[in-house]
């Protein structure tokens, strides 16, 4: 069944609970009216049981009981409030008795059994119903037991009379509830409506725009400050994206251009080889270099669509660090580069993505030796601690300035004046920083200029030890000077 409307949903929630409130309104009045006629009746039997005990307290001691009797004869023959009446003392001697009661009810409660509020009954007497109440009195040092009756016929006409009324007043209830329901779903549903026609102008031209938010703490602020959030993010991403691709174009056409203008050059004239060799050097260099903004920007574009994926396991860092040296010995030993590679005693293994962590020292010893000049140091180190192992890459290059240390990591940002140095394309600390957060850890950074730079990241060591990997080359295999200190006295 198709749900309903949250507009039909709350007429009826609305409508439920008026017509719950009036139904319940009606019995309780019902009951509140049946209880003031009831508690009438009683004080009024009451004051008529009273009103004998004031004759009795009247009459004198001397007073034998047969006298008594004709004076209460005298009195209450001719009145109709002697048509239900019966007194009798504690002896059982009778005072007075109706005769219209006297049939129904031959014997009376003796005044000590009775409660002291007196006990109520009725009884069906031709058309009519009575209600008597026998009470016990106490007079001229005597108790007595009093039975009083009423009809109840104008009371129970003025009940029906009411009960009446209200079931003709029940439709205009439940007519009162559905148009009321329908008010308040209408009202309380007025601050969405106008929240989805300012919604529904917002488009990727305009997200700068923003919904009101009501002055009142209610869930409609807390929508429209949810929404307002929702769409900070949503231009923040949609701006970073215009960014990234405006940066990723500038800098694939940047390489491209300059390809081309030696390609022109180069057949501008006819040239001798070595011409022909150095201007396919210079073209081979940049396509190296687009080649790697390529690959870089493939990977960001996957991690941010998810794409990207990486399974933890059990590696050796030993295995780890020996092949990473295997691929970077040549361009240290090209730009004239001490590379040092320590390890801890023991056989440290972690918990990571080998393919991922490679990637993610290759970004920073790729920088660490464009920014160090030639002579300088190189060192990929890691440190056993308790559950974890730092990773870190120290070099003794140019170093980054206070300044820009928080902007590293952002994606196209390049440290000005970097000297002769030529800037990368900015995005390769960007993908290790990524690499870093996708294995639960921080890439950090400490740099001093013209001291050097330290880059580091802390890795979960894993529980089982991992037996020899035959496909892995170790750091001394790769001719890379290799140092093992112990956990105590490891330094930079």
């Amino acid at each position: 069944m198709m749900d309903l409307p949250i507009r039909v949903r709350l007429t009826l929630w609305y409508f439920a609970m008026f017509a719950s409130a009036a139904a319940l309104l009606c019995m309780a009045s019902i009951w509140m009216l049946q209880r003031s006629v009831d508690e009438t009746e009683y004080h009024d039997l009451q004051e008529r049981a009273q009103d004998v005990q004031l004759i009795l307290n009247h009459e004198g001691p001397e007073q034998s009981t047969e006298q008594i009797q004709n004076k209460f004869s005298a009195l209450y023959d001719l009145k109709d409030d002697g048509k239900y009446l019966q007194v009798q003392d504690e002896k059982g001697n009778w005072i007075y008795r109706s005769k219209r009661i006297a049939g129904h009810y031959p014997v009376l409660p003796s005044p000590g059994i009775l409660p002291t509020e007196g006990r109520v009954s009725e009884l069906k007497i031709g058309q009519r119903t009575i209600r008597f109440l026998a009470y016990p009195i106490t007079a001229r040092g005597m108790r007595y037991s009093v039975q009083t009756g009423i009809a109840l016929n104008r009371p129970m006409m003025l009940l029906a009379n009411f009960r009446g009324k209200l079931l003709l007043l029940t439709p205009i209830m439940i007519l009162v509830a559905a148009l009321g329901g329908h008010l308040m779903s209408r009202k309380a549903l007025t601050p969405v409506a106008a929240l989805a026609v300012e919604a529904r102008r917002i488009n990727d031209r305009n997200l700068d725009i923003r919904l009101p938010v009501p002055a009142a703490r209610d869930e409609i602020s807390d929508l429209s400050r949810t929404l307002n959030q929702m769409l900070a993010r949503i231009d923040k991403a949609f701006a970073s994206v215009r960014t990234f691709t405006g940066n990723a174009s500038h800098e694939l056409r940047t390489p491209i251009s300059l390809m081309r203008t030696e390609i022109e050059v180069a057949l501008y004239r006819p040239r001798d080889a070595e011409e022909y060799r150095a201007t396919l050097g210079r073209l081979q260099d940049e396509t190296v270099r687009m080649t790697s903004l390529v690959e870089n920007l493939l990977s960001l574009a996957r991690a941010d669509g998810g794409a990207e994926t990486m399974a933890l396991a059990p590696v050796r860092v030993e295995a780890l660090f020996g092949e990473v040296a295997r691929v970077w010995k040549n361009a240290m030993d090209h730009a004239m580069h001490e590379f040092r590679v320590e390890i801890p005693d023991g056989d440290l293994v972690l918990l990571c993505d080998a393919q991922g962590i490679s990637r993610l020292l290759s970004i920073l010893l790729e920088n660490a030796s464009k920014y160090t000049h030639p002579g300088g140091v190189v060192t990929l180190r890691a440190s056993a601690e308790d559950e974890h192992a730092r990773i870190s890459v120290r070099d003794t290059g140019i170093g980054i300035d206070a300044l820009h240390r928080d902007h590293v990591f952002e994606r196209f940002f390049r440290v000005p004046n970097a000297g002769s140095v030529r800037a990368g394309s900015g995005l390769g600390l960007s993908l290790a920083k990524w690499i870093a957060e996708r294995h639960g850890t921080q890439l950090c950074v400490e740099s001093s200029p013209g001291i050097g730079s330290c880059f580091s990241f802390s890795l979960e060591r894993a529980d089982t030890v991992l037996q020899a990997t035959p496909h892995s080359a170790s750091a001394s295999e790769s001719g890379v000077k290799l140092s093992v200190p112990s956990r105590s006295n490891a330094s930079y």
